[in-house]
């Protein structure tokens, strides 16, 4: 079990290494996902604040949706954590799977956060 986790973290840092070196200043859109819920934040590294979020378990999103671990459920997230970044003032960032695949849940929200309006 440990090795897994070694590796997920290997993961993670080699593709944290690689947003650093070429985000040029963007904050990057983080991606948290469990077996019942999805998360999303976008972090400003430099300053070390986060200036949005948003999760399935945001109560307007949990009235709304069915579950909280379906593709549905992170199409919402991207979505309201685009409009939330929007207000913010962020326009682009740079998006950080962690050590996720780009496939299913974290695919759907990264497709709605553009729709939505960012730029990555």
């Amino acid at each position: 079990m440990s090795d897994q986790k070694e590796l997920a973290q290997r993961r993670r840092d080699r593709l944290r290494f690689q947003l650093r070196r070429n985000a040029i200043g963007r904050p990057r859109l983080s991606v948290f996902r469990s077996g019942k819920h999805i998360y999303a934040q976008v972090i400003d590294d430099a300053a070390g604040r986060t200036l949005a979020a948003a999760s399935s378990l945001d109560r307007a999103l949990r009235e709304a949706l069915k579950t909280g671990a379906d593709k549905s459920a992170a199409a919402a997230v991207g979505k309201l954590v685009a409009e939330r970044a929007i207000a913010a003032g962020v326009a682009e960032v740079v998006f950080d799977r962690g050590s996720y695949l780009y496939h299913g849940r974290v695919k759907a929200l990264a497709e709605a956060a553009r729709e939505g309006g960012l730029a990555f």
